[in-house]
C-alpha cells in the first residue's frame, strides 16, 4: 500500500483560495477523486469553481451549486463532475449518480465526501478546508503519483513567487510525446502572456547501449540547459527563439517569451504554403552560418552540442526491428535480417562522412514552428522545441519540414520547398548540391524508418494509439526517399521485410 503524504497550506485570503483551485487543475486527471471537506463557509464552493473555471479556461464559468441535483458535469479539457452529497440518501446511490463512470472518464470533484465514503475509492485525494485566523488551513493527503502531481504544481507556484509572480494566473497550455507540459502564464497588471515550461527529472531508464540508457544515446536533452544554451545562442544570430526569463535548473522549471500562436497550418490542419516556404527560407539561412558547439551557459556550466553520431542514427533506425515489424506481420525480424539491416545502415552513414554538417534543431516541423506575421525575414519564424539540436547533416532538418510527419505535404509543394531551400543556397555559394541531396535522401531515410517504429511505441508501450494515423504518410515519406540510388539496398531490404507505402 502506497504511504499517504500530508501537505498542509495556509490560504491568507480568498484569493489564495482560489490560487489553490487553479493549481490542483493543473494537477488532476482522469480518475482523480477529489474529495472536499470542510464546514459551510470554508470555501469548498471557491475552490471548486476556481478550479472549474480553470479547466475550462473560462472566467465567466457558470458553476451552478450540485445541492439539489446532486451531480452537475463539465465536458471541459477533462470532464468533470462535480458532486455534493450532502443531501445523499444513502451511500450506494452514489453509483446510480454515475460516479463510477465520470471518474474512469474523467475527475470527479466531491463536496460532503462523508456521505458516502465507503463507497469512494480509496485512492482519493482529501482536501479539507477549515478556518485559520483571518484565513484558512488546507490541508491535503493523498499518496503515490497525486501526491507527487501536487507538489509539482505547488513547487511551481513557488517558482512564481520568486519570480515576483505570485499572483499569476496559470492555464494548461499543452503537453507533447515527451517529458515536457506547457503553461500560460497571466502575470497580474501585466499585458499578454508568458509561457512556463514545466520539465521535471525522470530516471533515465535501463542501459540500451554500452552501459548508457536510450536518452543518453540518442543525445536527448535531461535537463533545461540545452535550451536555454540554443535559445540563446539563435538568438544572438537573429532569429526568433524564446527569450529565457528565469530557470530552475534542478526543479526544471523555465519561464520563457510567449513567440505568438500562429501556426503553418490552416484552419482545416492543411499546410499553408507561403508559410512553409518561410520556414524553409528561415532553414537555408541557419545552416549557412556557423555555429559553435560549446556555448556557455551560466559562469559553472557550458553546453556541449553533440553530434548526431553513428550510435545516435543507429539506434534511432533500430527502432523498425524493435517494434514495427513485429507490430505489422506478428513476428519478429530474424537475426539475419537484423544484421542486414543494420550493416546497410553502417554502409549509409559512411556515405555521410563528406556531408555538409551543422546545427540541426532536430524536429523542424508544423507543431514548433510558430508564424509571426507582424514580423519580417527570418523573425517571422519563431523556433521552439529545439533541446535536442545536435551537429550532423543539415539536410535532416530539410527532411523534417518538406516530409512533415504531422501533415500531408502534397508532390507539388514538396517540389516547391525542394526547390526553395536549393536555390537559396545555391546562391549563398560553396553548396555542393549533388553531396546534400544524396544526404537528404540518407536523412529522410532514416527519419522515417525511425518515425515508423516509434509510433508504434507509442501505442503499444505508452497506451498512446492517435500517432498511428501518421504511419501511411511517414511510409510514403519513405518511399520517396528510398528512390536515391545511393538507397538502392535499403530498399530492396524494405520490399523482403514488407514495409511499403501500402501499408495502412
Amino acid at each position: 500500500m502506497t504511504t499517504a503524504d500530508t501537505i498542509s497550506l495556509f490560504l491568507e485570503d480568498e484569493a489564495a483560495t482560489l490560487r489553490l483551485g487553479e493549481d490542483l487543475a493543473l494537477a488532476l486527471k482522469a480518475g482523480d477523486c477529489l474529495a472536499l471537506s470542510g464546514d459551510l463557509g470554508a470555501g469548498k464552493s471557491s475552490l471548486a469553481r476556481a478550479m472549474l473555471r480553470a479547466i475550462a479556461d473560462d472566467e465567466g464559468l457558470e458553476v451552478p451549486s450540485p445541492t439539489f441535483t446532486l451531480v452537475q458535469s463539465y465536458d471541459l479539457r477533462i470532464p468533470v463532475s462535480h458532486f455534493d452529497l450532502y443531501r445523499l440518501g444513502d451511500p450506494a446511490e452514489l453509483t446510480e449518480l454515475g460516479f463510477d463512470e465520470a471518474l474512469q472518464n474523467g475527475i470527479c470533484l466531491v463536496e460532503w465526501p462523508e456521505m458516502a465514503a465507503s463507497e469512494l475509492p480509496r485512492e482519493s485525494i482529501a482536501l479539507t478546508l477549515a478556518h485559520e485566523g483571518n484565513g484558512r488551513r488546507a490541508t491535503i493527503i493523498a499518496a503515490g503519483a497525486q501526491a507527487l502531481r501536487i507538489r509539482r504544481v505547488l513547487a511551481i507556484r513557488n517558482f512564481l513567487g520568486d519570480a515576483g509572480y505570485s499572483g499569476a494566473k496559470r492555464r494548461f497550455l499543452t503537453g507533447d510525446a515527451s517529458l515536457r507540459a506547457y503553461e500560460a502564464i497571466y502575470r497580474e497588471n501585466a499585458k499578454g502572456r508568458i509561457i512556463l515550461m514545466d520539465w521535471r527529472p525522470h530516471p533515465e531508464g535501463p542501459p540500451v547501449h554500452d552501459g548508457k540508457p536510450y536518452p543518453k544515446v540518442a543525445h536527448l536533452a535531461q535537463d533545461a540547459y540545452p535550451f536555454v544554451a540554443i535559445a540563446d545562442a539563435l538568438r544572438e544570430r537573429g532569429f526568433a527563439a524564446p527569450e529565457i526569463y528565469k530557470v530552475d535548473y534542478e526543479q526544471g522549471i523555465l519561464l520563457i517569451e510567449d513567440l505568438g500562436t500562429g501556426g503553418v497550418l490552416d484552419d482545416e490542419g492543411r499546410p499553408i504554403a507561403a508559410r512553409y516556404r518561410q520556414s524553409v527560407a528561415c532553414l537555408a539561412h541557419l545552416h549557412s552560418m556557423p555555429f559553435p558547439r560549446d556555448i556557455p551557459v551560466s559562469a559553472t556550466h557550458t553546453h556541449h552540442i553533440p553530434d548526431f553520431d553513428r550510435t545516435a542514427m543507429k539506434m534511432e533506425v533500430q527502432l523498425v526491428l524493435d517494434w514495427h515489424i513485429a507490430w505489422r506481420r506478428g513476428s519478429a525480424p530474424s537475426d539475419t535480417e537484423r544484421e542486414e539491416y543494420l550493416a546497410i545502415w553502417d554502409a549509409l552513414i559512411d556515405e555521410l562522412a563528406a556531408a555538409e554538417k551543422n546545427l540541426l534543431l532536430r524536429d523542424f516541423h508544423s507543431p514548433n514552428i510558430i508564424w509571426r506575421p507582424q514580423q519580417a525575414g527570418i523573425k517571422r519564424i519563431g523556433l521552439i522545441d529545439f533541446q535536442d539540436a545536435m551537429i550532423g547533416p543539415t539536410a535532416y532538418d530539410l527532411a523534417s519540414i518538406v516530409q512533415d510527419a504531422r501533415v500531408n505535404i502534397e508532390p507539388q509543394l514538396f517540389r516547391q520547398l525542394m526547390d526553395d531551400y536549393l536555390a537559396l543556397r545555391r546562391a549563398q555559394g560553396h553548396f555542393d548540391e549533388a553531396r546534400f541531396l544524396k544526404a537528404w535522401a540518407i536523412m529522410s531515410a532514416q527519419r522515417n524508418c525511425k518515425l515508423a517504429g516509434l509510433w508504434v511505441r507509442l501505442l503499444q508501450r505508452d497506451g498512446k494509439a492517435g500517432y498511428l494515423k501518421h504511419m501511411p504518410r511517414t511510409l510514403a515519406y519513405l518511399n520517396v526517399a528510398l528512390q536515391h540510388e545511393a538507397l538502392a539496398p535499403l530498399r530492396d531490404w524494405c520490399a523482403r521485410a514488407g514495409i511499403g507505402q501500402s501499408e495502412s
